[in-house]
Parts: C-alpha cells; structure tokens; sequence
C-alpha cells in the first residue's frame, strides 16, 4: 500500500512539473510566434467569411512574421482597433508609410500616410470599420499576420497579399 502511495505521488509530483514547464511554454507560444482566432463579421468579405453568418473562417495569425513591423501592400493583417483597445479586428494593408492613397470617405479625398503608419481597410467597403473611419493607423497597433485559412477544412489555403487594382496607391514618396 504504501508503495502505491509513493507511486501516486510521484506521478502527481510529475504532472505538476510538466504543467508549470508547459503553461508558460505555451502562452509564449501563443503570444509571440502563433495563434488561431475566428473572423466575425462581413468587413473582409469575399477573402474572409464568403459565406456571411452561416460560417467564420478560422484563420492561423503569425505574430513573429511582423515583430519587425515588415508588412506589405496587400497583407490581411490582426491588429487592435484604433477606437476600442479592448477589440482586434483584421483588415487588408493598402499603404504604407510614404504612400498616397485616394480614400473612401474619409474626411480628406487625399492621404499621405504617415511615417510608422499604415493605411488599412476590408475587402467589402460598405461594411467595414477601417482607416477611412478612423485614418492612418500606427504600426504599433499591429498584432498578426494572417497567413493561411484553418476552417472550414473546404477553405484551407493559405492567404497570398492581394491588393485589387482600385485601391492602389497614387504616388510612392521617393525615399
């Protein structure tokens, strides 16, 4: 009996010792390399949830491949919404720093964005809260790149930069 009882413990004791290595593992994991978030809602449609409310694409955000801040045009990239911190919502990258961009009902017909910033906005403009809302959004507020869609599995693949010709950017500041 007492050998079962040493027995238990040692493998309690095991358990333990493999949790408090696993935890911390896994939440750095999951906060500096990868993730997988759901996508709600109609602002990245067609790229993102094509099929509206009947299903959210699943997609894998790749922290690590932007702790640089080295984005491109065309990107589908998390990051945390300017007007609501508590909030991330997942937009398309139409410009970058230097750019000049013809908006979408901004207050201003004409951006320049910003050094460190970037000019986001979703796929389906009538229903997206993006930089025409809220302007030029810092580099800062970056959180992940989405790179491939996980779910449904009749949607795998992974997730090329596109940027549809009408939203190009007008001029390149020389650098």
């Amino acid at each position: 009996m007492a050998q079962a009882q040493g027995l238990g413990k040692r493998y309690v004791k095991a358990f333990f010792k493999g949790f408090f290595v696993a935890v911390p593992v896994t939440v750095t994991f999951l906060d500096r390399v990868a993730c997988v978030a759901r996508v709600e809602g109609a602002s990245m449609q067609p790229s993102l949830n094509p099929g509206g409310r009947q299903a959210s694409d699943v997609v894998l955000l790749n922290h690590w491949s932007i702790r640089n801040y080295d984005v491109q045009r065309g990107d589908i990239v998390s990051l945390v919404s300017p007007r609501n911190p508590e909030q991330k919502i997942i937009k398309r990258v139409i410009a970058l720093e230097g750019d000049i961009i013809k908006t979408i009902g901004y207050k201003k017909k004409y951006v320049k964005v910003p050094h460190g910033h970037i000019w986001v906005e979703g796929d389906h403009h009538g229903h997206s809260f993006d930089s025409n809302a809220f302007g030029p959004v810092s580099l800062g507020l970056l959180h992940a790149r989405a790179t491939h869609i996980l779910w449904p599995p009749q949607r795998w693949q992974k997730l090329q930069p596109m940027l549809p010709p009408e939203r190009r950017p007008l001029q390149r500041e020389q650098e």
